[in-house]
């Protein structure tokens, strides 16, 4: 019987499921590591659990301690759900272009959070980096997890989202694509990949206003690349240390509205109620999809749930305001 001793068990060993009617034109079969199945209903339940035992494990986090992180919401979360269950307090920031719902449901779950601008850089004493190191250093008795450049993000997916498709795919994987943002998703993954197969390509989504892909390319960090952009979860104006750009075959960028429409496309077409980057995700392997032969096994990730967005992608109005729905 699936039973367990409180939330945190249920984390991992998420379904696999085929795409149909979206994918029909591909010319393999599209496999979805579906995420939104976590109980946090997203991917970074796996390295939040991960970065706070990987703090009890250190010493850093003692009990009746605080954990404090910059979040664009899921990776908060993630931390709500095992601050509860383990008796932390938790602190989030995270920037105003997060969606609403993300504020409210981490509220509900008992974190505080401090809301900051995006359109500043990161080391900006305003950033939502920079206030959570602020109160980091006020804060007695405090850890801050830092998603970016924190290792147990990836060796969380090493221990379990690789093994799990690999499992599932019965080894015959050829692709894993998944948008980019930290970083732990993408490199864990990929590692343990490589090393049962080192001809599985792994490619990775971006977004129009990131760094990675350049940087990937030409090793360049070019700051005239960075502007603003909707789209939340993926991309970065840094270089996470959980990047593994060794790891990764290629990166493809998505832009804002082709992201929003497949990830509406998704739902009505699939019945999965998905979050915004898993739009780009989808979208990016569409883009690509000349590169895939008959016999190719690919599987893409698919972040986390479309709850979290309704007041945005799945909101027409909000559609209309972008200049994206008639």
């Amino acid at each position: 019987m699936n039973v367990h001793e409180n939330i945190l068990g249920t984390i991992g060993n998420t379904p696999m499921i085929r795409l149909n009617a979206i994918a029909e034109d591909f010319p393999c079969p599209i496999w979805a590591k579906v995420e939104y199945f976590n109980p946090g209903h997203s991917v970074k339940d796996r390295m939040a659990l991960s970065m706070i035992e990987a703090a009890e494990a250190s010493g850093k986090l003692k009990p009746g301690g605080t954990v404090i992180e910059c979040t664009s919401g899921n990776t908060g979360m993630g931390l709500a759900l095992a601050c509860i269950v383990k008796g932390y307090n938790l602190i989030c920031t995270t920037n105003c272009k997060q969606s609403k719902e993300k504020v409210d449901v981490l509220r509900a779950m008992g974190a505080e959070v401090h809301v900051c601008p995006t359109a500043v850089a990161p080391d900006h004493p305003d950033s939502y980096y920079s206030v959570a190191e602020k109160l980091h250093n006020e804060i007695p008795n405090s850890v801050w997890c830092n998603q970016y450049d924190n290792l147990a993000n990836r060796e969380a997916h090493y221990r379990t989202t690789g093994p799990e498709i690999w499992k599932q795919t019965e080894g015959k994987i050829t692709h894993f694509i998944v948008g980019v943002g930290t970083g732990g998703t993408i490199s864990g993954t990929a590692k343990y990949l490589k090393e049962q197969n080192p001809d599985i390509q792994i490619w990775g989504i971006d977004t129009y206003g990131s760094v990675f892909k350049k940087y990937h390319e030409t090793g360049e960090f070019d700051e005239n690349e960075i502007h603003s952009y909707i789209t939340e979860g993926i991309g970065e104006d840094i270089l996470p240390a959980n990047v593994d750009f060794s790891l990764i075959d290629h990166f493809e960028k998505v832009t804002d509205e082709a992201g929003a429409h497949t990830a509406r496309e998704l739902a009505k077409k699939e019945g999965l109620l998905l979050g915004y980057s898993c739009g780009s995700a989808f979208q990016g392997l569409r883009q690509l999809k000349d590169r895939l032969k008959p016999t190719d096994v690919p599987v893409v990730l698919f972040h986390d749930h479309g709850s979290r967005y309704t007041g945005k992608v799945y909101n027409d109005d909000w559609m209309r305001e972008q200049g994206w729905l008639k």
